[in-house]
């Protein structure tokens, strides 16, 4: 589940950090893409060098020096798992404290994406009751543990405290990683299909794709294997499978060939295409006054249809009230339907912000803000994993 994944290390002043270098390398092995955030004292066991020979880019030290703006607030925003290891005592009772004033304490505090510690110090330290506080307090934020051991510990003491080893750290952030999605299969289409006149002109629609893209992106942070049939060239998320089509034909072919467990149809498919497609272009001189049509294929339907029929997301991008889309969405059966009026301001077609109202299957409905289609995403993967756990 690391595969494609992007981890954000965080190290900190303890002696086990010379194992964070193991540990990277070892996230790199399985695929990662590996950021390394250094507190200062940190540098005093190991050295920034070693970290970009590694992971290809140099740590991030400070809050003010290097080539990012915003360094803590970037790499938080990017990340899909935080690690810190060692997680000092003091580094530990910063973050419970929400103290952000060094690199390592800023980014944990600016990420949404889950947090691992690992911790590391000498017994007493693990035993003092400042430490048990606030370690009580980060597993109420919700940040996981993994360690410490029992082993050797600096300076000859042997006791618990010892820093887990790597392959241990790794196992855990792949099933931090893995999530709710882990053994489900998803699909995803996106975009608007054109459907040729000639080669040079088509039928279509306004559709970016950034929505639909959005969404495969955050059900692959959720651990969903996701396949996304799409005719945009937006980039997606390294461990999304991508199968770039065209027309609603080929959208209809490609999606034929996936057997998922949840379908998020998000692509905005052309109703209707030529009847016929010239070989080569219709010159303005020969004039056209009309162009036969036909529908095009119902690619939802076909889904919904299947007798081993997915957990089903349509949308809706119409102009108006939510009436035609509360219709449609029990005339298509599907299990949720997502609407948005594309005239409306900050709404509609290539957007980064979207409107939209999610219909069950009764007709029932509930609007959400204007916030970012990524946000739309989150939202809706949050009541997909709620309906499912309702089934289940």
């Amino acid at each position: 589940m690391l595969h494609g994944r992007r981890v954000v290390l965080c190290v900190t002043g303890g002696v086990a950090a010379y194992k964070s270098a193991y540990l990277a390398r070892r996230l790199v092995e399985a695929g990662a893409d590996v950021r390394v955030v250094m507190s200062e004292t940190a540098g005093e066991f190991i050295g920034p060098q070693t970290f970009a020979a590694i992971t290809g880019f140099q740590p991030v030290s400070s809050l003010f020096e290097g080539e990012l703006v915003s360094p803590h607030t970037e790499l938080g925003r990017w990340a899909d798992l935080v690690i810190v290891a060692p997680a000092t005592a003091a580094t530990i009772g910063r973050l419970a404290a929400g103290i952000s004033s060094d690199a390592v304490g800023a980014t944990v505090l600016a990420t949404t994406a889950p947090v691992l510690l690992a911790p590391a110090m000498h017994t007493e330290m693990w035993e003092h009751p400042a430490t048990r506080r606030n370690l009580e307090i980060l597993r109420g934020d919700g940040y996981q543990m993994v360690g410490p051991g029992v082993g050797p510990l600096a300076g000859g003491d042997v006791g618990v405290g010892r820093v887990a080893e790597p392959d241990e750290i790794v196992e855990v952030a792949n099933d931090i990683l893995g999530g709710e999605g882990r053994g489900r299969v998803v699909l995803v289409t996106a975009g608007g299909t054109r459907e040729p006149v000639d080669p040079v002109r088509f039928i279509g629609n306004r559709s970016s794709g950034k929505m639909g893209h959005a969404i495969a992106n955050e059900a692959s942070r959720r651990g969903y294997d996701v396949t996304l049939v799409t005719t945009s060239e937006l980039p997606a998320d390294p461990a999304v499978k991508v199968v770039r089509v065209e027309t609603a034909d080929e959208m209809l072919e490609a999606v034929s060939g996936i057997d998922p467990d949840i379908a998020v149809m998000a692509a905005a498919v052309a109703d209707f295409k030529p009847r016929s497609t010239q070989s080569s272009k219709i010159a303005r001189s020969e004039g056209l006054d009309s162009i036969a049509l036909s529908a095009t294929p119902d690619i939802l339907a076909t889904l919904v249809a299947r007798s081993s029929r997915p957990f089903t997301v349509g949308f809706a991008a119409e102009t108006g009230g939510v009436e035609r889309a509360v219709e449609k969405a029990k005339r298509k059966s599907v299990d949720l339907l997502v609407y948005n009026d594309v005239s409306e301001p900050g709404s509609g077609f290539g957007t980064d912000t979207n409107r939209v109202v999610v219909i069950d299957r009764d007709g029932s409905s509930v609007e959400w803000p204007l916030q970012s289609k990524r946000q739309v995403a989150e939202q809706l993967w949050d009541r997909i994993g709620e309906e499912l756990a309702g089934r289940d």
